[in-house]
């Protein structure tokens, strides 16, 4: 039982780890100046294949080390294509702040079509793990990919339809122009509904594990902690909270971008990375 209990707090610490690392890291790549930006996309290019690669092996058997391996496969997959998108190489078509006078379906055309490329990017990869899981036992890789997308889809519509802190310092200088895309004011019903889903899907893990409905294994701890890490940030876009702090050494200097578009119509960007650094919005 003692040894159940340390293998559980590990595997909690270990996604605790790969959020705030896997963040600053990012973060920190994107600061730099952008002709570092090919050599950072072609590493972790290299990683994404890699991730493909540890993600099929870990889908063939149930094991502690395959829980790691999909998790961890995952999470530097998702690396690659939040460094594409943050160093402007993979958004949209659209590469300019709203239209001043944008308004209902016109701003929403605009917000897709800032992140439309990126968008499918990441759908294709999840289609590619689907593909891969078909017939296998593991699914840690498929549902930490699943989990990742669905919460960030759930930050990108949120911040469309506005919440209190939107989070400006976490874009680099060349994609300024996404901050006229945020819509900061009062959180919304839809903000609510998504929280209160969230958090009764995590709760009713949380359940099912205590009546030994399901394994409480490092995959299952796993996937809990970063829906856990993900409703988190989702609360705190209510609330001024500093979590820049966390990636001092990630954010000590921005980036000069001889691309960067004027700052103006400017509003925060998201808290959650790599699960929601990336969403639209407009300020009203």
């Amino acid at each position: 039982m003692h040894d159940l209990s340390n293998s559980l707090i590990f595997a909690a610490v270990f996604a605790l780890l790969c959020w705030w690392l896997g963040t600053g890291v990012i973060l920190w790549l994107v600061r730099r100046p952008a002709h570092t930006f090919g050599t950072s996309l072609g590493f972790l290019g290299v990683l994404l294949i890699l991730g493909l690669w540890g993600s099929w092996v870990s889908m063939q058997s149930q094991s502690v080390a395959n829980a790691y391996l999909g998790f961890g496969s995952v999470i530097v997959m998702w690396a690659w294509h939040e460094m594409a998108f943050l160093s402007g190489r993979l958004t949209g078509s659209r590469r300019v702040p709203l239209d001043a006078s944008a308004t209902g379906w016109q701003r929403l055309q605009q917000s897709v079509q800032v992140v439309l490329h990126h968008e499918l990017a990441l759908l294709l990869n999840f289609g590619l793990l689907w593909w891969m899981q078909i017939d296998q036992p593991n699914h840690v890789a498929l549902c930490t990919f699943a989990l990742l997308w669905c919460m960030r889809v759930s930050a990108k519509l949120n911040l469309f339809f506005g919440v209190p802190e939107v989070g400006l310092q976490y874009l680099p200088s060349h994609l300024t122009y996404l901050g006229s895309y945020f819509k900061q004011g009062r959180v919304s019903l839809f903000f609510y509904a998504t929280v209160a889903v969230s958090s009764g899907t995590w709760l009713w893990l949380v359940w099912q594990a205590q009546q030994g409905v399901v394994a409480l294994t490092a995959g299952w701890v796993l996937l809990a902690s970063l829906l856990g890490l993900a409703i988190l940030e989702h609360v705190l876009m209510m609330f001024p909270v500093p979590l820049q702090k966390l990636w001092g050494w990630a954010m000590s200097h921005r980036q000069e971008s001889s691309f960067a578009p004027p700052l103006h119509a400017m509003a925060p960007s998201a808290t959650l990375a790599p699960v929601n650094l990336v969403v639209q919005g407009d300020k009203p």
